[in-house]
């Protein structure tokens, strides 16, 4: 969806992507109840959008759901090349939810990264850095002072002024409607 709405408003919004950490700092492995609940969510955004997920042997016994890792690899190609921020948004979200890859583990992060042309080992010494975390975390706050408390979200700034445009998972021709109306307000 992200893309269908940058594709289409390109020309009149500028679209960045602030990211939420939806777990940050998860240390617990997920219990069986709480991957229960996961999935039912799961199911229900593949059935709202037809988002593939890979439902069997997902989310196994001891993993550890800490969103952290995924955000900062994104937020630290951000500091490599700008151009890649979406491209590996989207590359991160297609290994975990359609192909079940630990998205957690730095090395898988590195190869997605590597897949879009950046350089494995910079992208490796940069995703360790304290810098990488503390823009992760410059993230984590925009995303609390805008408001947020579900995902995805999408949020207009106008000046200093935020504008929640929606929140969860919604059908696009909703979030166009919503976008479109705020846009003939301005």
């Amino acid at each position: 969806m992200i893309e269908s709405v940058r594709d289409a408003y390109r020309d009149r919004i500028k679209i960045a992507l602030v990211l939420g950490g939806l777990r940050p700092g998860e240390t617990a492995p997920l219990t069986a109840a709480g991957r229960e609940e996961l999935l039912h969510h799961w199911h229900q955004v593949h059935a709202r959008t037809g988002q593939p997920f890979r439902f069997e042997n997902a989310l196994p016994e001891g993993f550890v759901y800490d969103t952290e890792p995924a955000s900062r690899a994104v937020a630290t190609v951000g500091g490599i090349d700008p151009a890649l921020i979406f491209p590996l948004f989207k590359a991160i979200q297609r290994a975990f939810y359609a192909e079940g890859r630990d998205v957690t583990r730095a090395g898988v992060l590195a190869d997605l990264a590597a897949g879009l042309g950046a350089d494995r080992q910079a992208f490796l010494q940069a995703f360790d850095s304290e810098a990488a975390r503390a823009r992760t975390q410059a993230h984590f706050r925009q995303a609390r002072q805008a408001g947020v408390r579900g995902f995805p979200a999408l949020i207009l700034q106008q000046d200093t002024q935020l504008h929640s445009v929606s929140t969860g998972c919604q059908p696009l021709d909703t979030v166009r409607a919503a976008l479109d109306g705020w846009l003939t307000t301005q």
